[in-house]
């Protein structure tokens, strides 16, 4: 399966990772780290138009928020020391609420892009949307053997959700548009990783041309 040879909306889902206000909002984690938003904030106009495109389609959409518990009892020691040394502890106050934990305002989707009732939800400690969930499992008992990937940030939370996905055999499709770093250098050289060796971490396109093979299987 492949995007010359047509996507099957039955067996395909769409991952939007981390569109969180801690991440795409003023005075969230990445904000108090100093990251730039508005780099992060770019693609959601795309992001919105690939959202209302595979609901179109019938497919199922799995959102996924990064946080913690709000004891801290699922933060790793080394993931508090980077935070702390990024200057964004996490569980610190900050306007929208505690960094990065579940339950505060800052850990919600963001309003652009929010759940509908009946579109799963996951909450994930690491970077991995695959990493101490039950993501695999929830796309498995739904017959999905392709994955489509946006969200934030493409060197991170993405790519990580990406490499996880490929070892598990899952074919992946990472919408280069649909994605965002802070760092626009970092966000390239993440997106050109996925083509190496024959497409080592499987495909990638536009948001355009995703949408325009998703109208196509209606």
């Amino acid at each position: 399966m492949n995007m010359r040879s047509g996507l099957h909306p039955a067996h395909c889902a769409l991952l939007l990772i981390d569109m969180q206000r801690d991440f795409c909002a003023t005075g969230g984690y990445a904000s108090q780290a100093g990251l730039d938003i508005q780099c992060l904030r770019a693609p959601i106009a795309a992001q919105q138009a690939l959202l209302s495109a595979a609901r179109r389609a019938g497919m199922l959409v799995v959102h996924t928020r990064e946080g913690h518990r709000p004891d801290l009892t699922d933060l790793p020691e080394w993931k508090r020391l980077r935070a702390e040394r990024s200057g964004a502890p996490i569980g610190q106050q900050g306007p929208m609420g505690r960094l990065l934990i579940r339950g505060e305002y800052g850990h919600g989707l963001i309003d652009e892009l929010q759940p509908l009732e009946y579109e799963p939800v996951i909450d994930k400690p690491g970077y991995s949307a695959f990493a101490h969930t039950d993501l695999e499992l929830l796309l498995r008992n739904r017959g999905i053997s392709c994955l489509l990937l946006a969200g934030v940030t493409t060197e991170v939370c993405v790519s990580s959700t990406l490499r996880a996905a490929i070892d598990l055999g899952f074919w992946c499709l990472t919408v280069s548009d649909a994605c965002a770093s802070p760092d626009p250098d970092l966000h390239r050289a993440a997106l050109r990783m996925i083509g190496v060796e024959g497409g080592i971490f499987g495909e990638q396109c536009t948001s355009a041309e995703l949408i325009e093979r998703l109208e196509a299987c209606a």
